[in-house]
């Protein structure tokens, strides 16, 4: 994020700073004798007009969110847009000619000059236009090519590790048994088990889900694991209903709900709970998934740079930079907690 924003200054003083110079030469290219110090200092201001002008279009481009528009609606928006700033410059440097002698009221008053020049500055702010959707195309085009890998590394891993064969036979296995003594109760499991299997084949190629889909998910997920742990796992939920209105990475919470069975709740003798919180503060998603266990193990940190753990970080930080956070710590000596916390970027 600091580094874009330093490029984008960068950029926009350098750029502003050769239009600047370009002038200057082009008046001692015409006329030497007409390159005073009042007209260098005239040119300096216009530039710094211009890179004013154009800082609030980027504003105004991001608040109305043109970078998401297709090009038959930005084109007419971006060439009344470039023309009216072209006239706001041509007005806005006329209280600057004022001291420093330049002004002509019969010259600037004049409709052909107004309009010529109002044209000309149109022309720069169009080029600056061009370059900076250009730019966003790319960066944008870059991180969905990022993403797109992200996904498919993530549906392999699900496939490979979150849903192994162990996994199912052991889910099988359970529902097996079910199936003499609650048929009704075999069935539902064997729908939840088809639904998480769907759900890591058609994971969204766009890199969110809504979160009540992935709630949908983590419910079927624990109901199957309950089979297999019967009084051994307990799950409580408290989710806060403005959760819903945001979108997370897909599989992204059932992989840390799995993480904290496989490495917490699986290793204690009597079992343990699992709590799923989310809170909606300053319009950012809080996700808490607490669950018994100990970080550490035998004396020894357990890593938590496994793969689940590593693709959810990548996917966090590719789709919310640095504007999500995600970290896990020993809560107490009994719990352990995960946190993720997604900003309003993808609230729907």
């Amino acid at each position: 994020m600091v580094n874009k924003v330093r490029l984008y200054w960068g950029l926009q003083i350098g750029g502003w700073a050769i239009f600047a110079i370009a002038q200057i030469v082009a008046v001692l290219e015409l006329d030497e004798g007409s390159l005073t110090n009042q007209r260098i200092i005239f040119l300096l201001y216009e530039a710094a007009f211009g890179l004013a002008v154009s800082h609030v279009y980027r504003n105004f481009i991001n608040r109305w969110k043109w970078l998401s528009l297709t090009m038959p609606r930005l084109i007419p928006r971006v060439l009344f847009s470039v023309f009216v700033m072209g006239v706001i410059m041509y007005f806005i440097r006329i209280p600057v000619s004022i001291p420093l002698g330049l002004f002509n009221k019969n010259v600037v008053l004049d409709p052909i000059p107004l309009l010529g020049l109002s044209f000309v500055y149109a022309f720069f702010f169009f080029l600056w236009s061009v370059l900076y959707f250009i730019y966003n195309y790319f960066e944008r085009y870059n991180k969905s090519l990022k993403l797109e890998a992200s996904i498919k590394e993530i549906e392999l891993n699900n496939l490979k590790s979150q849903l192994n064969p162990h996994f199912i036979f052991n889910a099988l296995n359970s529902i097996r048994a079910l199936v003499d003594e609650n048929p009704s109760k075999s069935k539902q499991a064997i729908n939840q088990l088809a639904n998480i299997l769907r759900n890591s084949l058609v994971t969204e190629k766009r890199g969110l889900t809504k979160f009540e889909d992935e709630l949908r998910i983590v419910k079927d997920y624990l109901g199957l694991e309950g089979i297999r742990f019967e009084e051994r796992l307990k799950t409580e939920m408290d989710i806060d209903s403005g959760s819903s209105e945001f979108l997370v990475p897909p599989l992204m919470i059932q992989t840390l709900v799995e993480n904290g069975i496989k490495h917490g709740i699986s290793k204690l003798k009597n079992g343990g709970i699992v709590q799923i919180k989310t809170r909606v503060e300053n319009n950012r998603l809080k996700i808490h998934i607490r669950n018994s266990g100990h970080l550490q193990l035998n004396g020894t940190k357990r890593t938590s740079g496994g793969m689940g753990l590593k693709n959810t970080r990548q996917r966090l930080k590719l789709i919310y930079g640095d504007e999500a956070s995600f970290r896990i710590l020993a809560e107490s000596n009994t719990f352990v907690l995960t946190e993720i916390i997604i900003p309003h970027l993808y609230k729907i």
